[in-house]
């Protein structure tokens, strides 16, 4: 009796590919990388929650955040208003104290992070302010 009801429903194409993730799999990968960012270092939670408050703002329909590939020069923008953000948070409006390594290596974790909340967004992370994994 299965095998005919799966005669009569086939599985879709993509289904069949040996690396296809169901939205159990997928789900459950999501809550895998949640959990693992709960252990990232203090400043890097911080910048991975300012990250998450200025995406929260471009999580709309039709924002560049969905698009099927996102443009990668937008995609350096948004981090580098991220670290400027940040800058200015850490030295205030007064002193703009410049440790150029420093800073090379937060805008290069920015561009990690922002990546991964990208994609945590478009594979059924935060929405509406909750998350469904």
């Amino acid at each position: 009796m299965d095998f005919n009801k799966r005669l009569l429903h086939p599985l879709p194409f993509y289904m069949t590919y040996s690396g296809y993730l169901s939205s159990a799999q997928e789900s459950a990968a999501l809550q895998d990388l949640e959990y693992l960012q709960q252990t990232y270092p203090h400043d890097v939670k911080r910048y991975q929650s300012k990250i998450a408050e200025i995406l929260d703002k471009l999580d709309y329909e039709g924002s560049m955040i969905y698009d099927e590939y996102p443009d990668c020069y937008s995609l350096q923008r948004l981090a580098d208003s991220v670290v400027q953000i940040l800058r200015q948070e850490e030295y205030g409006e007064e002193s703009q104290e410049d440790n150029s390594e420093k800073w090379t290596w937060i805008t290069s974790i920015v561009q990690v992070l922002l990546c991964n909340e990208v994609y945590k967004r478009r594979h059924g992370g935060r929405r509406s302010g909750k998350y469904y994994f």
